[in-house]
């Protein structure tokens, strides 16, 4: 018995230590790719805004979503990107990321021809690949949180991609704590499929889940 919990004191140390150097990494090695400032961004034709829901489960306005949409269309405007990929996740007729930022980027002045929608993109590794896999683009700017653009730039670049970021604005301290813990474990997560994992993804087709 002795032994089983001096073994499992060991595993549960190694794995705190795994997540804390894998964060540490990511966040590291992406550094000088995450723009804070619009002026400062450089420009690109391609933009690949990262996916969120627009409601919080509490059934109120999810404000990453909003300030994900309002830092995109800010970023058209300014003619720091002229084309649009619109990833995120359609796993039922019910729920459909890709279509609700289509929509709010119309009602924030953004042209529809300039939205490419990507109805795949199910988790950030996904999005990422399927940029170049699916779309055919190597060089983009990704918009998200600056949390969550850590692990899509460090996904793009360990790929071979020519990835830079823009950090939307960042929610109230505290708005979401759980969306913050969860990237801590997402992201050595994202070093494991880069590096060891390959998952398997769908690189082939992009459809739609319509309501019939």
């Amino acid at each position: 018995m002795r032994k089983f919990f001096r073994f499992t004191s060991i595993l549960l140390f190694a794995s705190v230590v795994f997540i804390l150097l894998c964060n540490f990494w990511v966040v590291y090695k992406t550094r000088d790719l995450n723009y804070f400032s619009i002026d400062d961004l450089p420009s690109n034709d391609v933009a690949l805004v990262l996916g969120t829901s627009k409601y919080t489960e509490a059934g109120k306005q999810n404000l990453f979503f909003k300030f994900r949409m309002e830092a995109t269309a800010r970023l058209f405007n300014e003619g720091k990107i002229k084309y649009l990929i619109l990833s995120g996740n359609n796993d039922s007729e019910y729920y459909n990321e890709p279509l609700d930022m289509k929509r709010a980027l119309l009602n924030l002045g953004i042209p529809e021809d300039v939205m490419t929608l990507d109805y795949s993109g199910y988790r950030t590794f996904d999005s990422v690949m399927r940029c170049r896999e699916v779309f055919n683009q190597e060089n983009f700017t990704i918009i998200s949180q600056n949390f969550h653009n850590a692990r899509a730039l460090y996904i793009a670049q360990q790929e071979g991609m020519h990835a830079i970021a823009f950090a939307a604005q960042d929610v109230p301290g505290g708005y979401s704590w759980r969306t913050l813990l969860r990237e801590y474990f997402a992201r050595p997560k994202a070093v494991l499929d880069v590096h060891i994992l390959r998952p398997s993804l769908d690189l082939t087709t992009n459809i739609e889940i319509k309501r019939k």
